[in-house]
């Protein structure tokens, strides 16, 4: 489990293709720091890695290295990933951390479109389009993470939804290079997934439609 706090902003220093070029493993550069503290990363430890929950295969003092099946590939934006990407970094939640964003598991449920990013007083408002299925998980200041980073959303409007990035999230993560057009990964709030399947399956024991 994850907070959606992001600890680190890592760069891709290698994409190699496994398994015949369906998988392919990254090799991430990061701060020595980030891999030492507060316990030192081992090898089988879980990074989430831009939103993705992924193993460590590899460590070096300043960097790591993950593999990604042709599945993670197909669901997430990490086959978009190029040798000098950037990419979001958070080490897993131990009991007795402080949960300063909400649960995150690290299971990508979708990519979203980067709709537009328009200057709102002192923050910068995001807008992004859900992928079909997805927008009834996702309310009016309700959580969300988007490419691993906890965020409250601000409004919603169909499968379109907004957040506002204050300028140290912006500094910290990769908000400071995101652009329309692009692509992220979507964790829908665990809370809504099950108030959800709570809600249709009172509704089918009632026979109400």
């Amino acid at each position: 489990m994850f907070t959606g706090i992001v600890t680190d902003l890592g760069t891709v220093r290698e994409v190699q293709p496994l398994g015949d070029g369906n998988d392919m493993r990254l090799v991430i550069g990061t701060s020595p720091a980030f891999l030492a503290e507060p316990a030192a990363a081992v090898i089988g430890a879980s990074i989430a890695c831009s939103g993705c929950c992924l193993t460590a295969v590899q460590l070096g003092g300043d960097w790591f290295a993950v593999d990604a099946s042709a599945e993670s590939l197909s669901k997430t934006t990490l086959g978009l990933l190029r040798a000098g990407s950037r990419i979001n970094l958070e080490r897993s939640l131990r009991l007795g951390d402080e949960l300063g964003g909400h649960l995150v598991s690290g299971h990508v449920d979708g990519v979203a479109e980067v709709l537009s990013a328009v200057p709102e007083n002192a923050s910068v408002r995001w807008r992004f389009r859900l992928p079909p299925g997805l927008s009834r998980f996702v309310a009016e200041k309700g959580s969300v993470a988007i490419d691993g980073v906890s965020l409250t959303v601000n409004e919603v409007d169909g499968d379109v939804f907004g957040v506002n990035i204050i300028p140290h999230t912006a500094a910290v993560t990769t908000f400071a290079t995101l652009q329309p057009g692009g692509r992220v990964n979507i964790e829908i709030d665990t809370l809504a997934r099950y108030v959800a399947r709570l809600v249709s399956a009172d509704q089918g024991a009632t026979g109400v439609r």
